[in-house]
């Protein structure tokens, strides 16, 4: 993870080491005082079923760097999303996705920061 609090910070892609949350799943951090960029790698797709919904008293934004999937929030219709795609998340709405291809690569940013990823 990158904090930046008295400076500019930058995240490098080939020398910052991803934190793997769970088989399939890494991600890397860039924040400030307020604000959260993660950048989350997800490969062993496609998936036969969505992660289960979710929901955090943060406000988020998803752009999709690479690959394809399937955003699922609150009782919209299932969009599904591709490269240069954004999807947005006010907070506290329930949402998932669903990886339709191999492997995807979307950079989400979270305000406030999500203490629960640090």
């Amino acid at each position: 993870m990158v904090h930046a609090q008295q400076t500019a910070a930058v995240l490098r892609a080939a020398s910052e080491l991803a934190a793997v949350v769970r088989p399939g799943v890494a991600r890397r951090i860039l924040r400030t005082g307020d604000l959260m960029t993660v950048v989350i790698d997800f490969s062993g797709g496609p998936w036969r079923e969505p992660d289960p919904h979710h929901s955090h008293p943060h406000e988020q934004t998803t752009y999709v760097a690479s690959g394809e999937i399937l955003f699922l929030a609150g009782g919209n219709e299932p969009e599904k999303l591709g490269p240069g795609d954004l999807f947005a998340v006010p907070a506290n709405v329930p949402h998932s996705i669903q990886l339709l291809s191999e492997s995807a690569r979307l950079v989400d940013t979270f305000h406030p920061v999500r203490e629960d990823f640090l």
